[in-house]
């Protein structure tokens, strides 16, 4: 089947019948390795739109993944509302150092989340500009040819870098009510931001909502924790495919990640592939789910490519890691992902 690269990611997204999956790297892509080939490297490629789309297309240009993605981590828009953030680093990823809203379950002091940044002001300036025009920018160099994948925020999960997670997920036992007023605020700007990613070029959005994980929260406070905004504003997006990602064992919630509406999972290795696709049984794109620390960080090439293949065998529409590569991961475990899946045939 002669496809290109975006002809099959996009294909998969719709879930057609293909003779092998596109393997693409939807999550979080860049390493060292990539940084001294392609001479663009954090922290630079966080802040300059430039230097990110020449990181965020270096996965298609040295080892064939079949889209580019960019930016690089969960605090460009945290820091574009008032978080104090840490980049400094060319290993590791930005930090979050300080909250600028105060919301304390335990005292009951709840803040107001008035003072937010609206959207259109939010859209102007910041990291989250340069991501918008890095995204035009690999639009207009490798968009025919690969898929382009941009990530942002979920909105529990920027809710909680504004006042603290901690206080957000005990506030979710003890006050919800008073979460869902600081997850509302925030909802507009992940929804414009999305919109604004696809806008500027981007075929897939895959928002990463970590904070709402079954490692933080119960299952059956993730409709009104997440669901219901992933639902009003990642699931209407237009002119590109919503790719919701949780970590964690995400089993117990994939019926309620589908029933927002968006059209793609991204799900880590911690959820069995071949239960996965059993259960989602064709009501969204599957993403995923090869290790991000094992195989792809800690292991051999031999142990990548077996897990590659065992996802492609399960019947994921997508392969891919299951979360953010680490940075360390070796040149030959990145082109062994990649070497399995092309060869593979259904």
């Amino acid at each position: 089947m002669s496809m290109t690269p975006r002809e099959r990611v996009i294909s998969a997204m719709r879930l057609e019948e293909l003779d092998r999956p596109p393997v693409a790297i939807f999550t979080q892509a860049a390493t060292i390795g990539q940084m001294d080939k392609v001479g663009a490297a954090w922290p630079a490629a966080h802040k300059n739109a430039e230097a990110m789309a020449k990181l965020g297309t270096a996965q298609a240009d040295l080892f064939g993944f079949e889209c580019v993605r960019a930016p690089f981590c969960l605090t460009a828009e945290a820091e574009r509302l008032g978080c104090r953030v840490q980049v400094e680093k060319k290993d590791a990823a930005p930090m979050i150092k300080e909250h600028p809203f105060h919301f304390d379950p335990m005292t009951g002091e709840y803040g107001d989340p008035s003072g937010i940044m609206g959207p259109e002001e939010f859209l102007k300036g910041g990291r989250p500009a340069e991501a918008l025009k890095a995204i035009a920018m690999m639009k207009k160099s490798h968009g025919k040819e690969f898929a382009v994948v941009a990530g942002n925020t979920g909105p529990f999960t920027l809710a909680g870098h504004l006042i603290n997670t901690e206080n957000m997920v005990f506030g979710m036992m003890m006050c919800p009510e008073e979460v869902a007023k600081w997850t509302a605020a925030i909802n507009p700007v992940t929804k414009a931001y999305s919109q604004a990613l696809a806008d500027a070029g981007a075929d897939a959005i895959q928002m990463s909502e970590p904070s709402a994980s079954t490692d933080m929260l119960a299952p059956d406070m993730f409709e009104g924790a997440s669901g219901m905004y992933i639902k009003e504003g990642l699931a209407q997006v237009k002119d590109a495919f919503p790719v919701l990602h949780i970590c964690g064992d995400t089993y117990p919630i994939l019926d309620g990640m589908i029933e927002t509406g968006v059209k793609g999972l991204s799900i880590e290795e911690k959820v069995d592939p071949f239960k996965a696709v059993a259960k989602v049984a064709g009501r969204a794109a599957l993403v995923g789910n090869v290790g991000a620390v094992r195989p792809l960080l800690q292991g051999t090439p031999e142990e990548v490519a077996a897990a590659a293949l065992n996802d492609a065998k399960a019947g994921f529409n997508v392969i891919s890691s299951g979360c953010g590569i680490a940075t360390a991961t070796t040149d030959a475990n990145m082109q062994a992902l990649v070497n399995a899946i092309k060869a593979f045939k259904r």
